[in-house]
């Protein structure tokens, strides 16, 4: 498995919008992701805006999913998210979603998010394995 981090977020959108997110594979099961923090994914009180750290919990796991599926595109059905502890501006957060089952249609997902080795956050998800031969790969 590469030790390199690779950015998903080549093409125009919300996430290259937002800074991009770097993401590799530890193993079959198990992936990686991570961000830096800048100015505009603050709140008015300093800290990291919840709606970005559901965002990059939700592109994150959803480019787990589709990696586990041989890049078969996969869409989010369900995200529970737990916030545990803010982040700031300068602040690396790193991503670690574990696929816990999967079937012919479905990915089952838990996700840690750490800063400085602590956790910022928690969460476990449903994505739907698209099958539809018209989306590109």
């Amino acid at each position: 498995m590469s030790d390199d981090f690779k950015q998903i977020s080549t093409k125009s959108g919300f996430m290259k919008h937002n800074g991009g997110l770097l993401v590799k594979k530890i193993s079959e099961n198990e992936f990686q992701f991570k961000t830096k923090i800048t100015s505009n994914h603050l709140n008015r009180a300093g800290i990291t805006h919840g709606g970005y750290i559901a965002s990059i919990i939700d592109s994150g796991c959803g480019s787990a999913a589709h990696r586990s599926v041989e890049n078969i595109p996969c869409v989010t059905i369900a995200l529970d998210i737990k916030f545990i502890a803010p982040t700031k501006e300068g602040d690396e957060i790193l991503g670690t979603a574990t696929i816990s089952k999967k079937t012919k249609s479905m990915i089952f997902l838990v996700c840690s998010l750490e800063c400085d080795g602590k956790v910022t956050a928690t969460a476990s998800g449903v994505w739907k394995i698209l099958r539809n031969k018209s989306f590109p790969k």
